[in-house]
């Protein structure tokens, strides 16, 4: 069977009868398009091919705050092949993109195969487990320039992309931290060269510098993201 090319990457060591069996379906995902919410059955696993998806913890008072990031790297809906009926928190588009969708209960059935597609999701939910412990302690221990250099490498490496269309209030958000912090944040990188940021447009400038200023927590996580596939039985020529 022909290799179809993905730049998903759980998508890319998946054997073509794998693809075949999960029936995916091209779709768009738009700017701000809510993916998953609290409380709502999660109907499908999303393969993102291009755009960033985040993770958010809703609270009743409407403040939210980041709990992890989705890429190309991404299966989001994959909690629900482990048994969650519905969906706890927040995944929307911060960068739109595109990517394919596979029925929940396609992929339920391909992931009871124990097969690739099994192995693969349960790689990935260790990683994004690894990123959410990782970022709910970087939160708590790391100071603001550290934690937001280390949120735009994030971005950056999952968009593949230097220049990044993110507000100001979006950032504050994802942060956790008030606007005020984040425009003393922002203007502390940028007086030191590594970034300009205009109008809710981030242009990393020295990438290196960026990472040098970045907590430990970006290394681990990028390492766990980046890594996750790598694996004996995967499905790689």
């Amino acid at each position: 069977m022909q290799r179809q090319e993905f730049r998903n990457t759980i998508l890319q060591h998946l054997h073509p009868e794998t693809i075949r069996r999960l029936q995916l379906r091209s779709i768009e995902l738009k700017l701000e398009q809510d993916v998953e919410s609290p409380g709502k059955s999660i109907r499908n696993v999303v393969f993102v091919e291009e755009g960033i998806g985040s993770m958010t913890s809703v609270f009743k008072d409407g403040f939210e705050v980041e709990i992890g990031m989705f890429g190309y790297e991404s299966a989001i809906g994959v909690s629900a092949l482990m048994g969650t009926k519905q969906s706890l928190n927040r995944v929307f588009m911060q960068l739109a993109g595109h990517g394919y969708s596979s029925a929940l209960a396609t992929a339920m059935e391909e992931f009871r195969r124990h097969g690739d597609f099994h192995d693969l999701a349960l790689r990935y939910v260790q990683a994004q487990l690894t990123q959410a412990t990782q970022s709910t302690a970087c939160n708590v221990h790391h100071n603001h320039e550290q934690r937001l250099a280390r949120w735009i490498l994030i971005c950056s490496d999952r968009a593949q992309k230097d220049i990044l269309k993110l507000s100001q209030e979006f950032l504050a958000g994802m942060l956790g931290s008030a606007r005020p912090t984040v425009t003393i944040t922002a203007r502390k990188l940028k007086s030191l060269g590594l970034i300009t940021y205009s109008r809710g447009i981030i242009r990393i400038l020295n990438r290196e510098g960026l990472e040098k200023q970045a907590c430990e927590c970006y290394r681990l996580v990028k390492s766990h993201l980046d890594n996750f596939a790598e694996f004996d039985t995967g499905f790689t020529s």
